[in-house]
């Protein structure tokens, strides 16, 4: 029974990285599910509450991570407060639309359209949409390291 537990969370864990590229896949909630997994149904008592508000606040900071990493890149590049917004609707429907290409292409595209749609100059919008585009690969990144802290000291905590 534990191989099996030790599968789901390894499942968990992986998953949270395809949720990198896939954001319709919650990399923070399979996370908890492969933390849980572990308090539950192998040893809890490992997981001290150190770990638990350490994990909360490291989740709160994975979360905002994608958020502020593209609201930074996108007005740092010039783009407007209509390219952000259309930035973060466009990453979601990128993941569904040619995955896992869609999720830098679309919100590109998006954020050149909204841009240029707004009597932008063209090299504005361009910028602009680059901006998009080092959001999203920013925070990204940001999510990687994050959710490696947080799976090592998972391991370091058991």
């Amino acid at each position: 029974m534990d191989v099996v537990l030790w599968l789901l969370i390894i499942v968990c864990f992986v998953l949270s990285f395809v949720g990198v590229i896939f954001p319709w896949i919650p990399s923070p909630l399979v996370l908890w599910i492969g933390f849980l997994l572990y308090f539950f149904f192998i040893n809890g008592a490992s997981l001290s509450w150190v770990f638990w508000i350490a994990m909360i606040l490291l989740t709160v900071v994975l979360i905002v991570s994608d958020i502020i990493a593209n609201s930074y890149f996108v007005k740092k590049y010039g783009g407007s407060k209509w390219g952000e917004r259309i930035a973060a609707v466009a990453v979601i429907i990128g993941s569904f639309v040619i995955p896992p290409f869609g999720i830098i292409i679309v919100p590109f595209v998006a954020v050149l359209l909204v841009e240029l749609m707004q009597k932008r100059s063209t090299q504005d919008s361009i910028r602009a949409a680059i901006g998009s585009l080092l959001g999203f690969l920013g925070g990204a990144f940001a999510k990687v390291i994050i959710q490696i802290i947080m799976i090592v000291w998972f391991f370091i905590a058991i």
